[in-house]
């Protein structure tokens, strides 16, 4: 589980199953545990008013360097698997 909160006012966007390796450029819908953030159209922004990326449909693409992530990520089954 991570929490992704804004670069610019470090407020709580969301908390996410985020599952293998990797950057974030996509949080898909059905893995959001809460979501603080505010929905305008397409456009996802923090209160303070930083878009934080953009409502796709399945997922949300989001802006590199308007956010940060911190947390652990979970292990993906191919990776239980290898141990």
């Amino acid at each position: 589980m991570v929490t992704i909160k804004c670069s610019v006012c470090r407020r709580k966007l969301f908390r996410y199953h985020k599952v293998g390796k990797g950057k974030i450029l996509r949080l898909y819908k059905e893995r959001i545990e809460a979501d603080y953030s505010i929905h305008r159209g397409n456009e996802i922004l923090c209160p303070c008013g930083n878009i934080v990326g953009i409502d796709v449909g399945p997922w949300i693409k989001m802006k590199g360097g308007h956010f940060t992530v911190s947390g652990a990520r979970e292990r993906g089954f191919k990776e239980k698997k290898r141990r």
